[in-house]
């Protein structure tokens, strides 16, 4: 009798879940074969959990149905693996091919690889992989070999998930075992939770540094500013000093000439006198001379006794006395005058030169300290400003009004702190800073870093209290010229009626009545312009927000029949 033949596909004796031949096979109530790690794994996952259905046909079992191996089956799959499969052996991996990370017995040769999943395909795993996460941003590339730093040491398995607690990366056998009911996420999740981590702390150094840069744009512009408002006053006091040696040199020169005049006026007298005499000895030598002609005797002796020939001589000045006074006296004065001035400057320089030296060493010393700080620190720090009025008399400057920018109907007080306009104009010179149309005047020195000052006001014309730049205009009746009424100006317009701030053509209405008492503080790095009636809390008025590019300088306008007084620190 002959043999039958039977012609078994390889497909017949894979199991559906994992595709590969079946392992330990076992056939649950509907008829299906599984294998049995792998029926126990779908029923023991989370989803499955209470609900026990075939993977193919989707029959629910109740209770859970017990498993044994299908003997059998078994049999029959070991005889065909014993045979091997006619199919197969062109589809398994060679040694340097990339292998399938889910084939387990015979590795097969991987077509593409998930780098969400962190796994490598075979051609049939990879159709379960599609049709498991189909519409999923699963990204496929081309096959990767997975090298031994993404195996399990342990258990020989793809490292797919990550341990927080113990802070390892761990295969699904892990989370079984060492790892049981630990905090264990998809390596996929991890990655997007420290990726996230990472992006947020890039963000934030990227802002940091961003802020460093402000910052240090800040310092660079603060340094530049403070340094022509520091090198401008020393030329005004410097110019000051240099115009009083010219003065003391125009009164020295004064006294020599008085000398003169006085030294020369003597000996111009006595040369007249001299002069008279010479002209009356010439007169008597004249009639000697027609006396000496005569042949009458007596008549020569009568009249020779009238001649007069003067035998006093006249007394001649010190010629001696006067250069020595006006020379030896006077360059030894000036000589004692230029070393004690040059001592002074010496002495001065170096006691200014060692301030600006320890200005320095305090700066860097506190900007090593603020770049050890923490940010909050450092923007807590720099942008707390003063509260009491004995805080912001740290900062006070005692400034004074420049007369050649002071508007001719101007009238200055009290050395110079004092204005009050008045109806007729004062004899000024001309002067290219001087405000030819508006009642303003401006302080000498420019502004810059913390400063603050105090100003007192009274009268029914009203005052304006500002600050302005350099390059504000001063010749005519524009806006341009006026305080507060332009890009270059700030203002505060006090009256006992209405109180307003006004910068560049825009008016604020301040809604608290200005006192008579106002101070003004500046925050020339911070950018902030500020205005408080002036008491022991300090009310605020009105703040601005801004960035000043260039020193400012407080100036004021001045109503008529209204005066105004810059405060000294004891005010």
């Amino acid at each position: 009798m002959a043999a039958a033949t039977i012609s078994i596909e390889q497909d017949q004796f894979c199991c559906s879940v994992c595709l590969e031949v079946l392992r330990d096979p076992v056939t649950i109530p509907c008829g299906h074969s599984y294998c049995l790690d792998c029926i126990e794994d779908y029923w023991n996952r989370a989803k499955q959990k209470g609900q026990y259905s075939c993977p193919q046909c989707r029959q629910e079992f109740h209770p859970r149905p017990l498993l044994s191996r299908n003997t059998v089956l078994g049999e029959v799959v070991e005889k065909f693996q014993r045979s091997g499969f006619p199919d197969e052996a062109q589809h398994l991996a060679k040694p340097e091919e990339v292998k399938c990370s889910v084939c387990t017995l015979r590795k097969s040769k991987a077509v593409k690889s998930c780098l969400v999943c962190s796994e490598s395909y075979c051609a049939a795993h990879l159709r379960v992989h599609e049709e498991r996460f189909h519409g999923k941003a699963h990204k496929l590339i081309p096959a990767l070999e997975q090298s031994r730093e993404k195996l399990c040491p342990q258990h020989d398995k793809l490292l797919r998930l990550y341990c927080r607690t113990d802070q390892q990366y761990v295969c699904s056998q892990c989370v079984k075992d060492r790892h049981k009911s630990h905090d264990a996420v998809s390596v996929v999740d991890e990655r997007a939770m420290q990726q996230k981590k990472l992006q947020e702390t890039s963000l934030k150094s990227v802002q940091k540094l961003k802020d460093t840069e402000k910052e240090l744009r800040y310092v660079v512009r603060y340094i530049k500013h403070s340094t022509e408002a520091a090198v401008e006053e020393s030329e005004r006091i410097f110019s000051r000093l240099i115009r009083s040696i010219e003065k003391q040199s125009c009164e020295v020169k004064e006294v020599i000439r008085v000398q003169e005049r006085a030294a020369v006026s003597q000996a111009e007298e006595l040369l007249e006198k001299i002069q008279r005499e010479i002209g009356e000895l010439r007169r008597t030598h004249a009639e000697l001379e027609k006396l000496s002609r005569t042949e009458d005797h007596i008549h020569f002796l009568q009249k020779s006794k009238s001649l007069h020939f003067p035998t006093k001589t006249v007394e001649m000045p010190n010629t001696d006395a006067l250069p020595y006074m006006m020379y030896k006296t006077i360059r030894g004065a000036l000589a004692d005058l230029k070393d004690s001035l040059d001592q002074t400057l010496e002495r001065e320089f170096t006691r200014i030169s060692d301030k600006v030296v320890s200005l320095k060493e305090t700066s860097n010393k506190n900007t090593s300290e603020k770049t050890k700080a923490t940010a909050k620190d450092t923007d807590t720090s720099y942008d707390s400003e003063p509260k009491t009025r004995a805080d912001f008399l740290q900062y006070h400057n005692d400034i004074t009004l420049d007369p050649n920018t002071a508007n001719p109907y101007l009238s200055f007080s009290d050395s110079r702190r004092g204005v009050t306009t008045r109806s007729e104009p004062q004899p000024y010179p001309d002067h290219p800073s001087r405000f030819t149309s508006w009642a303003q005047v401006l302080c000498k020195a420019g502004m810059a870093g913390r400063c603050y000052w105090e100003v007192e006001w009274a009268g029914n014309g009203g005052v304006s209290i500002g600050v302005c730049y350099k390059n504000m205009g001063r010749s005519g009746g524009g806006s341009d010229c006026k305080l507060g009424h332009n890009s270059k100006s700030w203002s505060l317009d006090c009256s006992y009626a209405v109180c307003s701030f006004q910068h560049n053509k825009e008016s604020v209405t301040v809604a608290a009545p200005c006192s008579n008492k106002i101070g003004v503080y500046l925050d020339f790095r911070g950018g902030t312009l500020s205005f408080y009636n002036v008491s022991d809390t300090m009310v605020l008025l009105h703040k601005v927000k801004t960035t000043f590019n260039q020193p400012v300088y407080p100036g004021f306008w001045v109503g008529l029949g209204s005066t105004l007084k810059l405060c000294s620190h004891q005010a």
